[in-house]
């Protein structure tokens, strides 16, 4: 499977087991699925104290971090991309209900 395979078999299993439906996605109004996408790769970087500095930044947008599973690099890498993607989502259907 390719990048772009493995991000859309993440993306359907966090619909499908976890239950992120759309409408859930569309109450992150400022961008928090990105942010925790980017937490997500993030994590994959070796500079690791570079890494949860930034990181805690992020988390300052949320109030804690307990939702943040990190696993390992690939398996983190395709989650960022999912989270990415269903922003992208996001963004899509707020340009399609003006």
């Amino acid at each position: 499977m390719n990048g772009a395979e493995l991000i859309k078999q993440e993306r359907e299993r966090q619909t499908q087991a976890e239950g992120w439906s759309a409408k859930h996605d569309d109450e992150h109004e400022r961008g928090e699925l990105a942010l925790m996408g980017a937490a997500y790769a993030l994590s994959t970087y070796t500079e690791k104290d570079m890494a949860v500095e930034v990181i805690d930044e992020v988390f300052c947008y949320f109030g804690d971090s307990t939702w943040f599973k990190p696993k390992d690099p690939m398996r983190n890498l395709v989650r960022a991309g999912a989270l990415i993607a269903a922003e992208i989502d996001r963004r899509q259907r707020l340009t399609e209900k003006r």
